[in-house]
């Protein structure tokens, strides 16, 4: 785990490296500065020797400007590491979930990769910032100050005999205990997280349905629970400071005891008690920053597994190795496909499939909700893969195709119609990135998106805010529909995607499909019986299983479901 975590440290190496190093010129400077003042004490206070109280406190000045240039060297090289291997673990991340199918992508739940993204990779940001100074600082100023303490009274350094198991037990105790708390704050963080997105993405519905007063319960509800389990795990954390404390100022007082007699009976000189003393205050110190890391450890632990858990996930559909088909054409065709979002063949969303479609035929799609229409085709770019059965795309199984090369020839214009951030240009170019104004206005126009376009003052440079919502649902469909055309693909889907646009739009945009995509073999999933009553020919599912094939005429007479369909659209119409 740590060394999958830690390869993204990258370039960033040579500033991980030089923090260490720094550190260590820091430290011998702290250490040296006590026996520098206790020969000062001794040897020139005691002696009334100003001479040397000013050469030696020249060079404990000197020496305090050099360890004040190190600590600042390091914290400038920790902190540009940690910044920086943060950004790499992130790009690395979001580079992985870029990759996710959307079976993936379910396993994690949207609000858990963006806490894992952001709130993960910052508690490991300054768990490597701290790690790579306290981990080199705090044992070379440990040993170091231990063995000048030894050197100055080996009989006062047994102190730390006693003052060692304690801290050692405090720190076991602290570790085992917060691990699973702070495993379980994260869990929350991924709830409260998904709450915010999903109220945000439906804050149009909320205000819709007055419920603004359930959202704000609900989200105050979440935020406690972060609340209690942050507390759980922190408790226990926090339990560390004042122990080590306690056991640092405890020692403290022993050695002023002892050592006051001593020195009184001159068992040991003023200047180098004062200077023990500064050696235990860095010996407990260290062994406080030690602890203290410990803990930053087991905080971090459970990120660090949760960014590893979304590193190590192999995508559940990926490039067959030599894989290199190209579509002949726009042909389809599904044999015995059956398919489960959980890949267990007893609880099937399709069952045995069967399904020829031509290269160039218009085919609609009607069923009731949960039939599984939108599910059957997904399964055409791999976006799911069957879990029985073959899908063969142009000639080839869709597995014979790099996800690239099969995606590129076919557009699907989902359900869920989804614009970014930028000019309406700019959306459209999804579709072909190198596409020309004309061609844009082309695609438009068949998809009955260039007068509204045209109606905003900016035209085609209009900024349509954060998931575009400077337009209207059916404004939102009809550009989905002309980037989808801008591919120029052999295989069109359109998942339900014209029931925000009137009747009269819908008719304009299937008669433009007509007569620039003869060749595009295209798919109509409709609720309205109006929106594929023209389609060659007419697939009616239920229960995840195709019930009849038909045109309209042919459904009419031999479909009960189809024909119940369109009754009551018929009576609603008329009335």
């Amino acid at each position: 785990m740590y060394k999958t975590i830690f390869s993204h440290i990258g370039k960033y190496k040579k500033q991980a490296v030089l923090t260490p190093v720094t550190i260590i010129g820091e430290v011998l400077m702290e250490v040296l500065i006590p026996a520098v003042m206790a020969l000062i004490i001794d040897n020139g206070v005691d002696k009334g020797n100003i001479g040397y109280v000013a050469r030696m406190g020249g060079l404990m000045v000197l020496m305090s400007v050099f360890s004040l240039c190190f600590g600042a060297l390091a914290a400038r090289f920790s902190a540009v590491a940690a910044m920086g291997f943060a950004k790499n673990l992130r790009s690395a991340l979001f580079r992985k979930v870029q990759d996710f199918s959307f079976a993936n992508v379910d396993k994690f739940s949207t609000a858990s990769l963006t806490t894992r993204l952001t709130t993960d990779v910052t508690n490991i940001q300054n768990a490597f910032m701290m790690f790579v100074r306290m981990a080199f600082r705090s044992p070379i100023m440990l040993i170091l100050a231990t063995v000048m303490a030894v050197r100055q009274n080996a009989r006062l350094s047994l102190v730390f005999l006693f003052a060692i198991p304690v801290l050692a037990f405090a720190v076991f105790f602290i570790i085992s205990k917060a691990h699973p708390r702070f495993e379980k704050m994260l869990g929350q963080y991924d709830k409260m997280n998904g709450k915010i997105q999903e109220n945000l993405i439906g804050i149009r519905v909320v205000k819709a349905f007055a419920r603004e007063e359930h959202e704000k319960k609900s989200f105050e509800e979440n935020t406690a629970a972060v609340r209690f389990a942050q507390f759980a795990a922190e408790k226990l954390v926090i339990l560390n400071m004042p122990i080590m404390q306690l056991v640092m100022y405890a020692s403290i007082v022993t050695i002023l005891y002892f050592g006051g007699h001593m020195a009184v009976d001159g068992d040991i000189a003023t200047g180098e008690l004062s200077s023990f003393i500064m050696y235990v205050g860095q010996i407990l110190l260290s062994l406080m920053m030690l602890s203290m890391l410990f803990i930053m450890f087991v905080i971090s632990r459970a990120s660090l597994q949760r960014v590893y858990e979304v590193l190590i996930e192999e995508p559940s559909i990926k490039d067959k190795e030599g894989a290199q088909a190209s579509a002949e054409d726009g042909s389809i065709r599904f044999e015995n496909v059956s398919f489960s979002y959980f890949g267990d063949m007893d609880n099937l969303v399709l069952d045995s499939i069967d399904l020829n479609i031509m290269s160039g035929e218009t085919i609609g799609i009607i069923g009731g909700t949960g039939s599984s229409k939108t599910s059957l085709v997904q399964l055409i770019p791999r976006l799911y893969d069957a879990t029985a059965g073959r899908v063969i795309v142009g000639g080839h199984d869709v597995k014979d195709y790099s996800l690239e090369t099969l995606r590129d020839q076919v557009a699907m214009v989902l359900q869920k119609n989804v614009l970014f951030s930028g000019t309406i240009r700019d959306n459209l170019r999804w579709g072909d990135e190198n596409a020309t104004d004309e061609e844009i206005i082309e695609a438009c126009k068949a998809a009955c998106a260039h007068d509204f376009v045209m109606s905003f003052p900016d035209g085609y440079d209009t900024d349509l805010g954060q998931g575009g919502v400077n337009v209207s649902g059916g404004q939102k469909q009809r550009l989905c529909i002309a980037r989808a055309l801008l591919k120029k693909p052999k295989i069109i889907i359109l998942d339900d995607s014209t029931s925000a646009v009137d009747t009269a739009t819908d008719s304009s945009i299937r008669k433009a499909f007509r007569e620039k995509l003869s060749e595009t073999t295209t798919i109509i999933i409709a609720q309205r019986i109006s929106s594929v009553k023209d389609a060659d020919r007419i697939i009616v599912m239920d229960g995840g299983k195709i019930t009849d094939i038909g045109t309209h005429e042919q459904l009419m007479q031999s479909s009960e479901i189809y024909r119940e369909v369109y009754d009551s659209q018929q009576k609603g119409a008329d009335e």
